[in-house]
């Protein structure tokens, strides 16, 4: 199984961006519970009081993060956008770009077993990580590397829709007002054949409630959908 040298964690912690105080706590956080069963007397905790920590103070920074965004997001869109951010993917894809897997501590069943490329570990390592740095420093300097770890993902999602289902939220707000979905309405592509940009318009019972242009159909519709959402926000 291999081992875990301070090399290792200084690598780990240039990719975080954050340099522990208390060792033992980043230790904690990197430590699979399957690694606790197989070295009960070298290691007293493994990562899932961190994680449970760690989940609530990511949800916290985000919610701040996201309340202070200069778009002045509504409680409905925040909530949701919050949710997309705290999906096991997101956490999956920052842990992997971090390199997470490589550094954790793990039962030789879990090693073989691929655990170091594992969906759900990862995020929970991840929730850990932040538990454990909040714990080493303070709530103001994890709302801080939050921000550094997401802030891509935070104004994609935002400014262009991207992992955010505006489309559907459209179509639940149609049927609430109006009991019918949304049309989308190609009514402009141009450019040649590989450069093409595509404008949508999309109408809700017959009146128009905004457009959109972008390089993909698919794009343009979420960005309309955006759009619409924003109107039936300011009335």
């Amino acid at each position: 199984m291999p081992v875990l040298y301070s090399k290792n964690i200084e690598e780990l912690e240039k990719n975080l961006g954050y340099t522990f105080k208390r060792k033992d706590l980043l230790l904690e956080a990197l430590t699979h519970k399957s690694y606790l069963y197989e070295n009960s007397e070298e290691v007293s905790n493994s990562n899932e009081r961190l994680e449970f920590l760690g989940d609530a103070v990511l949800a916290l920074s985000l919610s701040q993060i996201l309340f202070f965004h200069q778009e002045n997001l509504s409680e409905s869109k925040m909530s949701k956008i919050r949710s997309y951010l705290v999906s096991e993917q997101i956490l999956f894809d920052i842990a992997s770009n971090l390199s997470l897997g490589e550094f954790l501590r793990l039962s030789k069943g879990e090693e073989l077993t691929g655990g170091r490329s594992k969906r759900s570990l990862l995020a929970n390592a991840l929730e850990a990580l932040f538990g454990a740095i909040f714990l080493d420093s303070d709530y103001e300097t994890t709302t801080s590397l939050i921000s550094n770890l997401y802030l891509q993902r935070v104004e994609e999602i935002i400014t262009r829709g991207i992992g955010y289902d505006y489309k559907s939220e459209l179509q639940e707000r149609a049927q609430q007002m109006y009991r019918v979905l949304p049309e989308y309405k190609l009514v402009r592509q141009e450019g040649e054949e590989h450069k093409k940009i595509f404008t949508v318009e999309v109408y809700i019972n017959n009146q128009f409630f905004g457009s959109a242009s972008a390089r993909s159909k698919k794009e343009a519709q979420v960005l309309a959908a955006k759009e619409a959402l924003e109107k039936i926000e300011k009335g």
